[in-house]
């Protein structure tokens, strides 16, 4: 069984910060890759930021030079850094996660965590 694990979500005014971290832990051989999806209100999921085991980032170009993707390998944690934040980031964040198990690779998500920015 895997589990992956988000917290820092909140409420900021517009223009703060917020870090989100993701943790993946259970039964896997590796991690390929993990990051940051989102869905506001009446919108479908949407990329927000990708890391490949190897450190290798990808970004919503509305989120490029505002927020930042790392990790901690050895904790299998990701982080999501974001700054400088919009009303329309507002939505909940899901942690995502690309696993080895055995010989063959799986997609885990996390339960989401609500990022509010206001006005």
């Amino acid at each position: 069984q895997v589990q992956v694990v988000e917290s820092g979500g909140g409420l900021v005014q517009a223009g703060g910060s917020l870090r989100l971290s993701c943790a993946a832990s259970g039964s896997f051989l590796s991690i390929n890759a993990m990051g940051w999806y989102r869905e506001a209100p009446g919108k479908q999921r949407e990329l927000v930021a990708t890391i490949t085991s190897g450190g290798g980032t990808n970004y919503k170009d509305s989120v490029k030079g505002r927020f930042t993707i790392s990790r901690d390998t050895a904790k299998n944690t990701v982080y999501l850094q974001m700054n400088s934040l919009k009303p329309e980031d507002t939505a909940v964040y899901y942690c995502y996660t690309n696993l080895v198990r055995g010989s063959s690779n799986y997609n885990y998500w996390g339960q989401g965590t609500q990022v509010t920015v206001s006005s």
